[in-house]
């Protein structure tokens, strides 16, 4: 008797999961039927808000809808994450989220009001972003393995300079600290612009920064790049080594943003906007942009973007919690 019902409970359990899988499909098939509202944490005109605004259009024109991009900037980003994680998983409130909004504060705040891995569906992975390890030209050093050492030599006289406590530029110094076992102290400034201008005044030795802004200023000569955090070379700076090429193996550390939706939305929708989204990738105005941003574009599968989500969680924890940083709030 009871092999009956376990048999009997196992067939109506197929039968529920392929009607919800039919009817996933179906909706899908019509999907969307009205606009669909992308939130981005960070005010108009930045690198976040710039994508949002690209993919966007080209989604429309593909999906026959308006995506209307709305700015809710502050708290890190969090607040427009939190609105997602609150909204209804029907595929009309999307999130374009980065490494701040799904990595490093649901790890830094108790009271961030969601659990990144557990709120969301990953949706589309856009893309990376490298930094590079740059010092002012008058700092001795002149490659990272010559860096490590005069830190080795002189612990906590070198400063290097971020846009913020819990910033990307700033767990990279963490990081390095971690994994060469260096002192070096940490200078927080209100900006990015106002970081690397500290690393050309010499007020500090060393900064992270993306290649777009570092670039020009290492062509110009008022600053030395001595290592990229990417797993390979950045095509702009072939000659700039990796930081693993640099002596530190496995130390790649690079910046992130994504598409993600409430947990929960029909996989047929997330298929279907995974492909949109990646299709828009690949158009020229698009493609063209994102270079002029130094993102390495990327067109993965959801599952993809989900297994380097967890990734990143599981990387950077340790790194937060030698920073101190780890639930703070």
């Amino acid at each position: 008797m009871r092999n009956r019902w376990l048999g009997l409970v196992a067939v109506l359990v197929a039968v529920l999961a392929a009607i919800l899988a039919a009817h996933g499909t179906a909706w899908a098939q019509t999907y969307p039927t009205r606009p669909i509202r992308m939130l981005v944490g960070f005010a108009p005109g930045g690198p976040a808000d710039v994508m949002a605004r690209l993919i966007g259009q080209r989604m429309a024109m593909s999906l026959g809808q308006p995506i209307v991009v709305e700015n809710r900037p502050g708290a890190g980003g969090t607040l427009a994450a939190r609105a997602v994680a609150e909204s209804e998983p029907d595929g009309y409130t999307l999130l374009l989220g980065n490494t701040s909004t799904l990595v490093i504060s649901p790890l830094m705040y108790r009271t961030v009001g969601y659990d990144a891995l557990k709120a969301f569906a990953p949706v589309a992975w856009l893309g990376t972003t490298s930094d590079l390890l740059v010092t002012n030209p008058k700092f001795p050093a002149k490659s990272l393995a010559e860096l490590i050492a005069y830190a080795k030599a002189n612990p906590g006289k070198l400063n290097y300079s971020t846009p913020g406590i819990g910033t990307p530029p700033h767990l990279i110094g963490e990081m390095l600290k971690l994994r060469a076992g260096i002192d070096i102290v940490h200078i927080p400034y209100k900006s990015g612009g106002l970081s690397i201008q500290a690393v050309v005044a010499g007020e500090v030795q060393l900064t992270f920064e993306n290649p777009a802004v570092a670039l020009p200023l290492v062509q110009g000569g008022v600053v030395r790049a001595l290592a990229v955090t990417s797993e390979a070379r950045h095509p702009q700076a072939p000659d700039v080594p990796t930081l693993i090429e640099g002596g530190l193996p496995d130390f790649v550390s690079v910046s992130f943003t994504g598409v993600v939706a409430r947990a929960g939305i029909p996989p047929a929708i997330v298929s279907k906007l995974n492909a949109v989204i990646n299709e828009s990738l690949k158009s020229r105005d698009v493609a063209a942009t994102l270079e002029k941003l130094a993102v390495d574009v990327k067109t993965e599968t959801p599952g993809a973007f989900g297994v380097f989500l967890s990734e990143e969680m599981t990387t950077m924890t340790p790194v937060i919690k030698a920073a101190g940083l780890l639930g703070v709030q």
